[in-house]
């Protein structure tokens, strides 16, 4: 495939500053599509939505149906690992996220290398998508940073994750031994993923801020190094983008430090930050969620603003964070016809 057939996610993640970035949003796959809602009620709970190849692949593949997206990102959920190493997880409706105790850290390293059996279905859904996916849109494979499925795992639930710093000083050992059978397990997935058709993969560090430059380095950096080494010494040499959302300034070190191909910011990243990591990476983002929630001529300028100070560079045009569930499909339309020059699509 010559360099200008391929997807333009991949050419802008190999570098290339292009007539227009390529855009995708994050849970783009979700709850602000009525189709979505309707085919989430063909499942009886949340994680057996996910387990169901032929629903996920449906889902993954509606956004990309009604919106000129340029890459679709495989329905799944971070917390899909902790219930393939023994933890028991489910969601309640309204309030999100439950986790069983957390089991003995050795009876999880001894499931590791059975997890991604585990989590194959995911790689079918990968595969169905790929079927189905034109072939100048991108398939985009993820798992959750250690460091963010840990802190589920420690506290249970969605939390400020100040129980989990506190376990991250008072006990050191263990949870280094729980960020490294993480670390392998989702290397392991990734893989996987990777082989099942996922063209970039993504590491979500969702929960990246309020860390010190130490634990930083310790929590995000060190196991995300880990995961792309093992990833790239099992033969797969796919993108990887990295968020570490909420890092600040350390943003700036973790793109130096972490191999990952591509840095994906959050909305408080300046222009300053994003055109000096540039000169090294393509990045990613900044788009906040309550803007396109919001709409009007605030958002018009946002989008310009974005594109006029990352445009000149490798950059991937996306959210900060993930699309809101009472977004507006007007908003959605009115930012990706400004970069596409494409409006909605009957489904």
């Amino acid at each position: 495939m010559n360099a200008s057939a391929q997807p333009r996610l991949l050419r802008a993640l190999a570098g290339e500053t292009l007539d227009r970035p390529p855009v995708w949003f994050m849970r783009q796959a979700g709850r602000y599509l009525a189709e979505y809602r309707a085919l989430r009620e063909t499942a009886p709970d949340f994680i057996s939505f996910c387990f169901d190849p032929e629903k996920a692949a449906e889902a993954t593949l509606q956004p990309m149906r009604r919106f000129p997206y340029d890459a679709a990102i495989v329905f799944a959920d971070i917390l899909l690992i902790p219930g393939a190493l023994g933890q028991k997880v489910w969601f309640e409706a309204g309030e999100g996220p439950r986790l069983g105790p957390l089991p003995e850290l050795a009876a999880m390293e001894a499931e590791v290398e059975a997890s991604t059996q585990r989590l194959a279905n995911i790689g079918e859904t990968l595969t169905r998508v790929r079927a189905s996916l034109e072939p100048e849109r991108a398939l985009i494979g993820f798992a959750g940073a250690p460091w963010t499925v840990a802190t589920y795992m420690i506290e249970g639930r969605s939390s400020d994750r100040t129980g989990a710093r506190r376990f991250a000083y008072e006990h050191p050992e263990d949870l280094d031994r729980l960020l490294a059978l993480l670390s392998d397990a989702t290397a392991r997935y990734l893989v996987m993923q990777a082989k099942a058709g996922a063209q970039v993969l993504k590491l979500f560090e969702s929960w990246a801020e309020g860390l010190s430059e130490p634990l930083f380095q310790r929590l995000v950096t060190a196991p995300h190094t880990r995961i792309i080494q093992q990833v790239r010494a099992a033969g797969v040499d796919a993108p990887i983008i990295g968020l570490p959302r909420g890092g600040g300034q350390l943003v700036e070190d973790y793109a130096r430090d972490c191999p990952v191909t591509a840095v994906a910011l959050d909305t408080q990243a300046s222009a300053a930050v994003g055109q000096r990591i540039q000169k090294t990476k393509p990045i990613q983002g900044a788009l906040d969620p309550l803007l396109l929630r919001a709409g009007g001529k605030a958002l018009d300028a946002r989008v310009e603003g974005l594109l006029a100070q990352w445009g000149s560079g490798p950059y991937i045009f996306n959210l900060g964070h993930g699309i809101l569930p009472d977004t507006p499909l007007a908003h959605v339309e009115q930012v990706l016809k400004r970069i596409t020059g494409e409006g909605m699509r009957a489904v």
